[in-house]
């Protein structure tokens, strides 16, 4: 396995890094402290000079105006913008709409694709995947309670949503909805593309996470959808599609935000280090002579390593044998990387101090918005479970085959 970058795609990485630092990182403090409107507009011409340097939409395909990197190559790129919360909306490949540009590419009808998903790889609009529901079990979306029921030509949906990110300000919807509740259980749902302008479709408020409200694409909404009537061409795919689609869409986003957890824990590592060498304990030493910090850095670093490498083999296992050949890959990585992440956060902060709790540096931030990392796209328990019970599988077939093979061993 070759994970060294192309000369091309080193070249590129160099501009990302210097790009990061001098046009994107400087935006935080707007972030934080700033006007979100003002924000935008600051954040809006960043973009324009990332269209200028030829580096928009890099994951997005190659016909629709993106760069169409391999998943390997795409992870690299996502790592380096990950550095900052900014990054990847500077370079308008954010979630959800890196998903949902998958989603149309691979499943939207023509007249879809011209008119949804064209400008949102331009950034002309944004969108939102709406699936998490306040009374199911995200852990189980076999259990999902949104209905889709035929009407005509039409379909009428009903039912609530929330941890809709980025609804607020989005152009369109992916709801995943029960069109058939009778059907075998990965048979039950369907996508929908839906209009937020559509009747019915409800923005009930942001909910607040950790304390913060948000807005815009910093947000996450709860959605109702009451008697909203979509036409029949805002099926996605086929009728009963929709597990499948959701788990396509899955396997390369992991990638994406496993990759953007490592820029975190890369730029908290380094975070860390500063504040280390730079703190005077006492008049002749700083926190950096400390034993216990010292283990805590060549640990991290080892652990970021480690992550680094089991997420670009993910990424290179769907590159050749695609998604559900890298099950097991895909699964290790959504919590190892997440729980890699976040004590690179905790022990940067703890590093920092006092200072580590304000928002005068970006580590709070992560603290609040990165802990549902740990939940989001497939709890930990589910993915130890899964992964642990097929690992269990294969050895307890593979014990069963070599008992076969014994007796011939033996008689010979």
């Amino acid at each position: 396995m070759e994970f060294e970058p192309s000369e091309e795609m080193s070249v590129m990485l160099a501009m990302i890094n210097d790009f990061m630092r001098r046009e994107v990182i400087p935006l935080e403090s707007d972030l934080l402290f700033g006007d979100p409107v003002a924000l935008e507009a600051r954040l809006a011409a960043v973009q324009d000079k990332v269209r200028q340097i030829g580096l928009w939409a890099p994951n997005h395909p190659v016909e629709y105006g993106g760069l169409g990197l391999s998943m390997v190559d795409h992870g690299l790129f996502s790592e380096a913008l990950g550095r900052s919360p900014l990054g990847h909306r500077a370079f308008g490949t954010q979630a959800p709409d890196a998903g949902n540009v998958e989603i149309l590419h691979r499943h939207g009808t023509p007249r879809q694709r011209t008119r949804w998903l064209e400008p949102l790889v331009a950034g002309e609009i944004r969108s939102c995947f709406s699936m998490t529901e306040p009374e199911t079990p995200g852990s189980n979306p076999t259990m999902l309670a949104t209905r889709a029921v035929r009407d005509g030509d039409d379909w009428v949906l009903n039912g609530q949503k929330w941890f809709t990110s980025s609804a607020d300000g989005a152009a369109f919807a992916i709801v995943m909805a029960v069109t058939d509740p009778d059907a075998e259980p990965h048979r039950r749902a369907s996508m929908f593309l839906v209009p937020t302008s559509t009747p019915g479709f409800e923005l009930v408020r942001n909910v607040s996470v950790m304390g913060h409200v948000g807005s815009g694409a910093d947000s996450h909404g709860e959605v109702s959808y009451q008697s909203c009537r979509v036409s029949g061409d805002a099926l996605l795919g086929q009728e009963g599609d929709g597990f499948l689609i959701a788990q396509e869409r899955l396997g390369p986003g992991r990638i994406h935000h496993c990759m953007r957890w490592l820029g975190i824990a890369d730029r908290s590592l380094e975070m860390l280090c500063d504040r280390a060498n730079e703190r005077a304990i006492t008049p002749t030493e700083t926190l950096a002579d400390r034993q216990v910090i010292q283990h805590w850095v060549a640990e991290l670093d080892a652990e970021i390593r480690a992550a680094r490498l089991l997420t670009l083999h993910a990424a290179w296992m769907i590159d050749r044998h695609g998604a559900a050949a890298a099950r097991d890959e895909i699964s290790a990585i959504k919590f190892v990387v997440a729980n890699t992440m976040l004590r690179t956060v905790d022990l940067s902060i703890q590093v920092h101090g006092a200072l580590g709790v304000t928002d005068d540096t970006i580590l709070a931030f992560w603290y609040r918005h990165e802990r549902a990392a740990r939940i989001y796209d497939g709890a930990d328990e589910v993915h130890k479970t899964t992964l642990g019970r097929r690992i269990l599988i294969r050895a307890r077939t593979s014990a069963h085959d070599d008992a076969l093979v014994s007796p011939l061993l033996v008689v010979r």
